[in-house]
């Protein structure tokens, strides 16, 4: 069964307003700077296309429930738990991951992935597009993955029906 995962309103300015930047910025560097050296503006603008296609192919898209894996799908290496690894999938209270902080990873711009941590959670890792709907995913190993699936009743129904 496959799951969507949309982003949230916040997910989407931001998204919208980091690549306007970028844009603007590219532009910027080839109308304005004609002066300064083309180094500057290669690199610059490598880094800039560099950050966006990353960002972009590790989004996390939608997330689908096998009768023996769990994937959370992206444009680049979908990530595949397998349900033997899996200890417990439950709705989560997401007032649990207020002042969590991005230890390393992506906190807003196409979504929240990555590693996060809290003093309430612990270590976590999202692969999640919003900051409501939360499903947490506990492993074998005590890992604590996040996720946002747009109905996250029907999500865990599902993932404990197959």
């Amino acid at each position: 069964m496959t799951h969507k995962a949309s982003l949230s309103g916040f997910v989407k300015v931001t998204t919208i307003i980091i690549n306007t930047m970028f844009v603007l910025t590219f532009i910027g560097f080839f109308t304005f700077l004609k002066a300064s050296g083309k180094e500057f503006q290669i690199v610059t603008g490598s880094i800039f296309f560099l950050v966006f296609v990353i960002t972009y192919s590790l989004r996390p898209i939608h997330y689908t429930i096998t009768e023996n894996q769990l994937i959370i799908h992206r444009l680049y290496k979908d990530v595949v738990i397998e349900k033997t690894d899996i200890k417990s999938v439950s709705i989560l209270d997401e007032k649990k991951l207020e002042w969590s902080i991005r230890t390393f990873g992506v906190g807003g711009y196409y979504g929240y992935f990555g590693k996060f941590a809290n003093t309430q959670m612990g270590n976590m890792t999202w692969y999640a597009t919003r900051k409501d709907n939360t499903v947490l995913i506990l492993t074998g190993e005590n890992e604590k993955i996040i996720i946002t699936p747009n109905e996250p009743e029907a999500f865990v129904v599902d993932y404990y029906k197959l």
